[in-house]
């Protein structure tokens, strides 16, 4: 396989960070972002260092242990050498497998893991490809329900607001921000690094530009974070540095400002919401002593009280719009800030207000905040899931290492079950998770694990089977996303790598095996899915009179424009204007204050109503500082971290932490310095940056840097490339919802003065060829 090297003319792709152009020139991929993008997102620049990369995995890859000893609990899992195999042989053996695992223990031992963000294509999408595969050679899988993203509030809303995807991409519109709304309370901030990235694809990327109308126009952006990032400089003249996890407190606290001033709207209260009453009594402290006032928010905090209730007391009688990030809830009761904020906004009288109101998670993805399409994008169907079993996403190494153990979820009281095969297609576990040295004892606690991949993850490396995917470049798939008037041909830019085959063609080689391969394919081609799939939005675009262009003519232009109505306020205007009529969907069809149904749930962690509840990992003695482990801004997660624009934003090949000056100061560290991060759980190297930017007693490391343990027979090895995952907890949110705490967690910091380890994250792992011995 070799590569094009004559120049070629450019031709359309999309991602989740853009649609984008790419054509060669003098043997090099070059990627030009589309022309109406106003504020393109660099990330698209990982793409052609990444392409041919040493990281990637040309040939089928054999764990040697699993190989000569068969299935079976395995520690050797990440430091074991590899077999190359051919694809007829290894597709033979994984064949065999899955039929041993389902014959003798049934479909529920087959955990199907994927989390859907490795292409904006429609048919190659990474979730419905491994999920329609075991639900038709298996009847089923184990399943996972929520995201990591937003583990706690996909949980939570439902209770108290109605259906997650209206509550987040429904309500509110950037449109009527920048024409209507005075006050912007951003708990956890609007950084336009999450922004500039939607599931689907995006086309314009506005979310800037239009804080910075906002601002112009006389709207007061509030940024409540530890992070100045977390708003653009244009727009961020007021941060509030606040105490990492404390967002509730803060909340509580202007509430009980609101009700001691009586500025509050008792009539929204009455005639919209349910459990003020209750939720008025806890407040005020009738209902425990302790009234939530800004001198005991102060000292939770860190927010000066006298500030505190000049916040308060600038939002009677404005347009307010109270966000809440993604970060808030990936934290110890993520659920009570979501709820919280809610509460507030009730409070103000504002939900259902053009501009105004509660939007969770504004600003974490260009998904929201935009309007939707009048027509469908059609994806993979996934068939029918005859396993009822799940777990939420976070709980994989519970899962793994306590098979049969009961936990709870949402009222429910379930158990654990006992799996013998995972099977990943899509995703990295190795960023997402959190106490990777727990992850990589659950991974070693299964009889097989399936890795589908481009690339050498720490994932992969784990992996008992590794079968080289393509990437996106590599095949033709439809881009487009419900919020996103621009449908995109995505075109091939590259042959594939190696033997890299599609996902697609890799489980119609495993189903006809297991005798199924009609049922997979339904009798189409990738090509013949593809022209299937477009009819959906072909037909809808005919019904309402519109051009519909045939296949053809769609894959020359390259694109399509869809049809959006105007935004309308969803569910919630519409409950604002008519209660009665257009009722929410909650239990009580009302906003809800206090919940008489989790309160019927019992659980200490998460109350009738939002509380704040102290969190469990606090700074000590041996762990002084706050860690803010949040998303990067040179990469999506970790996808691509070997890229050109990834690896140039690092500093001596590590990721970048940043901490405050006088932080920095108390331990001799200075700008530039290589710095260790250490707790019980493990230890990292990175790069520091000192800024003022960070509050005192926080120190930042993003996500995604990939595993790089320094001796992988360790138990407990350094990571030597930054990966802050070493050190989060494991544990969930709380009974309700089970999400990721990955957010924030405890460290202590020091200068690295040993010999500067180096880094082998993208150096493929040690390889034999198939009947050979290893070298001596």
């Amino acid at each position: 396989m070799t590569d094009r090297m004559k120049d070629t003319p450019a031709k359309p792709h999309s991602s989740h960070w853009g649609a984008f152009s790419g054509a060669w020139k003098d043997g090099k991929l070059v990627i030009v972002p589309h022309p109406i993008d106003p504020d393109p997102n660099p990330i698209i620049q990982n793409f052609p260092e990444a392409l041919r990369h040493k990281a990637r995995i040309a040939k089928p890859m054999v764990r040697r242990g699993w190989l000569e000893n068969g299935p079976g609990k395995d520690d050797r899992r990440g430091r074991d050498e590899f077999v190359e195999m051919e694809w007829d042989a290894v597709l033979d053996l994984l064949a065999a497998e899955l039929k041993r695992v389902n014959d003798e223990h049934g479909a529920k031992a087959v955990f199907g893991g994927s989390y859907g963000w490795s292409s904006a294509g429609r048919f190659h999408h990474a979730q419905s490809q491994p999920h329609r595969f075991l639900n038709v050679a298996l009847g089923g899988y184990v399943r996972s329900v929520n995201s990591y993203s937003a583990g706690a509030s996909m949980v939570i809303l439902p209770h108290v607001l109605g259906n997650y995807d209206d509550v987040s991409r429904k309500n509110v519109a950037w449109d009527e921000i920048v024409a209507h709304t005075d006050v912007i309370l951003a708990f956890g901030g609007m950084a336009t690094k999450n922004s500039r990235v939607a599931s689907g694809g995006i086309s314009r990327h506005t979310e800037h530009q239009d804080m910075v109308a906002a601002s112009r126009r006389g709207c007061r952006l509030v940024l409540i974070s530890p992070l100045k990032s977390d708003l653009p400089d244009e727009v961020n003249n007021e941060w509030v540095p606040l105490k990492p996890g404390t967002d509730t407190a803060l909340m509580l606290a202007l509430a009980h400002t609101l009700v001691s001033d009586n500025s509050h709207d008792r009539g929204l209260l009455d005639s919209h919401c349910t459990g003020w009453p209750v939720f008025e009594d806890y407040l005020m402290g009738r209902s425990d002593g302790q009234p939530k006032d800004a001198a005991w928010a102060a000292g939770i905090t860190s927010v000066n009280a006298d500030d505190i209730r000049a916040l308060a007391r600038r939002l009677p009688g404005k347009r307010v719009l109270v966000t809440v990030a993604h970060s808030l809830q990936r934290a110890e009761h993520g659920e009570q800030p979501v709820w919280m904020a809610s509460v507030l906004a009730a409070m103000l009288g504002q939900h259902g207000l053009p501009g105004g109101g509660y939007n969770y998670a504004l600003g974490a993805i260009a998904n929201y905040g935009r309007r939707h399409n009048a027509v469908p994008i059609a994806a993979l169907p996934q068939g029918k899931n005859n396993v009822g079993d799940f777990i939420p996403v976070a709980r994989i190494s519970d899962m793994l290492l306590n098979p049969g153990a009961p936990f709870d979820y949402n009222g429910q009281r379930l158990a654990y079950p006992d799996i013998k095969l995972v099977y990943w297609a899509g995703g990295n576990p190795f960023h997402h998770h959190q106490d990777l040295n727990r992850l990589r004892r659950a991974f070693a606690a299964v009889d097989t694990l399936v890795v589908h991949e481009i690339a050498w993850t720490a994932t992969a490396r784990h992996a008992d089977i590794v079968l080289p995917c393509t990437m996106t470049l590599e095949r033709e798939d439809i881009g487009g996303a419900p919020t996103d008037p621009l449908m995109v041909a995505m075109h091939r830019l590259a042959e594939p790598f190696g033997e890299a085959r599609d996902d697609y063609d890799i489980f119609t080689g495993l189903a006809g095996r297991l005798g199924c391969k009609d049922a997979f394919t339904e009798g189409r081609t990738s090509g013949q899915w593809l022209r299937h799939l477009y009819s959906f939005t072909r037909d809808g675009l005919a019904a309402r009179g519109l051009e519909a262009p045939d296949f053809d003519t769609f894959w020359v232009r390259g694109e399509l424009t869809l049809p959006q109505p105007p935004h309308d306020g969803g569910s919630i205007r519409a409950f604002r204007n008519d209660p009665a009529g257009k009722p929410l969907a909650t239990a009580s069809g009302k906003i809800e204050i206090f919940s008489d149904k989790i309160a019927s749930f019992n659980y200490a962690d998460c109350p009738g109503h939002p509380s704040w509840i102290a969190p469990v990992d606090v700074i000590s003695e041996t762990t002084p500082l706050q860690l803010v482990a949040n998303q990067p801004a040179s990469r999506l997660h970790s996808q691509f971290d070997f890229g050109g624009h990834s690896s140039a934003e690092k500093r001596r090949g590590r990721e970048v932490a940043r901490m405050n000056p006088a932080d920095a100061r108390a331990r001799d560290i200075a700008d530039g310095d290589i710095i260790k991060l250490f707790n019980d759980r493990g230890a990292c190297l990175a790069a520091v940056v000192v800024t003022d930017g960070i509050m005192p007693g926080v120190v930042r490391l993003p996500t995604g840097a990939w595993y790089d343990p320094e001796d992988i027979n360790d138990d407990k090895p350094l990571c030597v490339h930054g990966n802050p995952n070493v050190l989060t907890r494991d544990v969930g949110t709380s009974s309700l919802a089970q999400g990721c705490t990955g957010q924030l967690t405890t460290v202590q910091v020091e200068k690295f003065i040993g010999n500067l380890p180096p880094i082998q994250a993208y150096d493929p792992p040690v390889a034999v060829k198939a009947g050979l011995e290893a070298a001596e």
